[in-house]
């Protein structure tokens, strides 16, 4: 899909849901439903400016020519709220005495190592656009965030959680949607909505196993590993292999993603329950991996790419037009009747997602 002839409406995406910070605003220890409330309050009001933006028709500048090589920008917000900050670490600057910016630049350069390497991508836009992050932003920020043009990073409470920076996959996770804004555009909402984030996490996974070079049997299929506070249990924000399990926790609820339709939770909080139903398609991209084998990215990477940037997969696309639409680009792509068309048809039948229609 040409980029310079598509309409991106950016959206305004964090990784923490709503529900789960939600819980968190409910705690008996103040400290921890202050900044809940505080996140929810401030992330509210960052989603307003982004629809706002979005409604005017503003989008981020296409840069040009395209290179293979990132150009990163890392910016220090110095515990406020201004975007993007000071600069601190650029393109090919040494290393920052601050952790938090190596690793912020480590992970914009894995995700575009991943979508050059694995799928011939440059950049988020597919003409180099500039990866810009900021980290250290607000003052105790539970919450990381692509707003259309940037990444932003707190540095969490440590408690709940930890620095936003320490898992890959979360990075990856955020410019993802990135890539959607700029291919199919899928409308954050109901099950377009968690198809969006669910492109997310299945990238961002595959980001993560591309940097560590494991192999499907090999990864943990976790998102947001390593995040969770030390009060916290649970392991990570959400499992692709076994949605539902990733924390159960006194504070923060028990994890509510389905892994099945039979699990399907109407709502009408988070817009249509994106962060929730996300765990349905997610699981049926695991399937596929696994019954493939080997490196996930090669070739159910490349079903998900194909299928999301084919041009075919409209903005209000549900769960069943991504099933077809994923069905046929594996044909396309390896043939009608093959490992890979059978892992498609074995995975959206054992999630309840009809291939008719």
């Amino acid at each position: 899909m040409d980029a310079s002839h598509t309409r991106h409406d950016p959206v305004f995406c964090t990784v923490v849901p709503p529900h789960l910070l939600d819980k968190a605003a409910l705690s008996e220890d103040s400290r921890r439903a202050d900044l809940a409330q505080r996140t929810l309050e401030h992330d509210s009001l960052l989603r307003t400016r982004r629809r706002v933006t979005a409604v005017r028709g503003i989008t981020p500048a296409l840069a040009a020519p395209a290179s293979d090589d990132p150009d990163r920008t890392i910016y220090d917000a110095q515990h406020r709220t201004r975007l993007p900050g000071t600069k601190v670490r650029g393109e090919g600057d040494p290393l920052s005495k601050d952790a938090t910016v190596n690793r912020a630049y480590a992970g914009l350069g894995a995700t575009y190592e991943l979508f050059l390497q694995g799928f011939g991508r440059r950049s988020i836009d597919d003409s180099g656009l500039p990866l810009d992050a900021t980290v250290h932003y607000g003052e105790d920020y539970n919450n990381a965030f692509w707003d259309g043009q940037q990444m932003v990073f707190g540095d969490g409470d440590g408690d709940l959680f930890l620095d936003f920076t320490v898992s890959v996959d979360v990075i990856g996770h955020e410019l993802t949607h990135g890539v959607t804004q700029y291919t199919a555009n899928l409308t954050y909402r109901g099950q377009s909505g968690a198809l969006n984030e669910s492109m997310s996490d299945v990238f961002g996974s595959l980001i993560k196993q591309y940097s560590l070079e494991q192999t499907a049997d090999q990864a943990d299929w976790l998102i947001g590993a390593g995040l969770l506070g030390p009060n916290v249990t649970g392991v990570a924000l959400r499992s692709m292999k076994a949605p539902g399990t990733a924390y159960d926790d006194d504070e923060l609820g028990k994890d509510p993603q389905p892994a099945t339709m039979d699990g399907y939770v109407n709502t009408h909080s988070d817009n249509g329950g994106v962060h929730i139903n996300s765990g349905i398609p997610n699981h049926a991209f695991y399937i596929v991996a696994t019954e493939l084998g080997g490196k996930a990215w090669e070739r159910a990477g490349q079903i998900w790419y194909d299928t999301l940037t084919g041009g075919d997969l409209t903005p209000r696309a549900d769960f069943a037009d991504f099933a077809r639409l994923s069905t046929a680009a594996a044909v396309t792509r390896y043939g009608d009747g093959g490992a890979e068309h059978q892992a498609l048809q074995k995975a959206w039948s054992a999630v309840g997602v009809p291939l008719a229609g």
